[in-house]
């Protein structure tokens, strides 16, 4: 996604089962190699980790 991905939007890399097709690879955006999951983000389950990923997409929302 060349201009980012907006809150809110899945992104465009991710495949059915919502795996990254890009991990491992060079072309992987800086801020994904960066990110550092904790127990905290992902949580129980699935619901409780996009919970958490949709709270913190909220809280960076551009005004």
């Amino acid at each position: 996604m060349p201009q980012g991905k907006p809150a809110g939007v899945r992104c465009v890399q991710l495949d059915a089962a919502g795996r990254c097709r890009l991990f491992g690879r060079p072309e992987r955006p800086p801020v994904c190699v960066a990110l550092r999951p904790e127990p905290r983000m992902c949580g129980a389950n699935r619901d409780e980790a996009l919970a958490y990923l949709a709270a913190l997409e909220a809280a960076t929302r551009p005004e």
